[in-house]
């Protein structure tokens, strides 16, 4: 499975490849979510190629209505076909596509892949992740000082009041690709804010747990996914270590930073 989904995901990027950087459509699917023809482009082709795939399975795609009996799929394939359409649109590197086939609330098959830099980031559930093929791990350790960190500035604040040797990194356009730095241990640490969906959060999330690290919302719950809600409150990713740390000293501060 997973050598068919890193060569989907690849000729997805290729084709995403051919409009970046050129003249390409777009609009505002709601006030001030930006959508191109490269989304839906990359959306029909993600979703005629694993529906072949695999069926009966069933299709969950940021830029696809939501079907009701996706609720009642044994397996479905989570999917942003395009995440980071800003930086696709501004020209810059850091947007992905991301793949997750799940099942039971959790995904067990995952790729996030960065055509401009060509990384290739895949993970089966109890097989460990890579990145190019090489196998990747969060970074260790219980500390804080000089860890590098990356989400919305509330966290980084917070953070910088408890060490403020913390390295807050630029944003990073995709938030599936912003996760996946902590899986590969680039980072140690990445807030994620409210509001993220399903189609942001399912390959990475497997991907930073099957590289020895932990994602979850702010108390430390599981995420779970293809539920009615497909919105998420804040969340956090970091190596397992500091995510025990992490959760007792965010006990007190919960209301501010929820």
């Amino acid at each position: 499975m997973t050598t068919f989904l890193a060569d989907t995901v690849r000729a997805a990027g290729e084709l995403a490849l051919k409009t970046f950087r050129g003249p390409v459509k777009q609009w505002l699917k709601d006030a001030t979510s930006p959508v191109c023809e490269a989304d839906i482009a990359v959306d029909h082709f993600l979703r005629e190629q694993l529906l072949g795939h695999q069926q009966p399975c069933g299709w969950l795609s940021e830029e696809t209505e939501a079907e009701p009996s996706r609720l009642d799929a044994k397996s479905i394939w989570i999917v942003d076909p395009i995440d980071g359409t800003r930086a696709y649109l501004a020209g810059k590197p850091d947007w992905s596509i991301s793949v997750a086939l799940a099942a039971a609330g959790r995904p067990v098959v995952a790729a996030v892949f960065a055509p401009v830099t060509e990384e290739l980031f895949l993970a089966a559930a109890g097989a460990g992740a890579t990145l190019n093929g090489t196998p990747i791990a969060t970074s260790s350790g219980t500390g804080f000082a000089g860890a590098r960190i990356a989400g919305p500035k509330r966290f980084g604040t917070w953070l910088a009041s408890v060490e403020p040797q913390i390295v807050q990194v630029p944003r990073i356009g995709s938030l599936a690709l912003r996760l996946a730095r902590v899986a590969q241990g680039e980072l140690e640490l990445t807030f994620a804010g409210g509001l993220s969906h399903d189609w942001d959060l399912a390959a990475a999330d497997l991907l930073v747990h099957e590289a020895g690290g932990a994602m979850t919302g702010l108390t430390g719950q599981t995420v779970i996914y293809n539920r009615p809600d497909l919105t998420h409150g804040a969340l956090l990713a970091t190596g397992r270590e500091r995510h025990a740390i992490l959760i007792d000293l965010m006990r007190d501060r919960l209301a501010e930073l929820a």
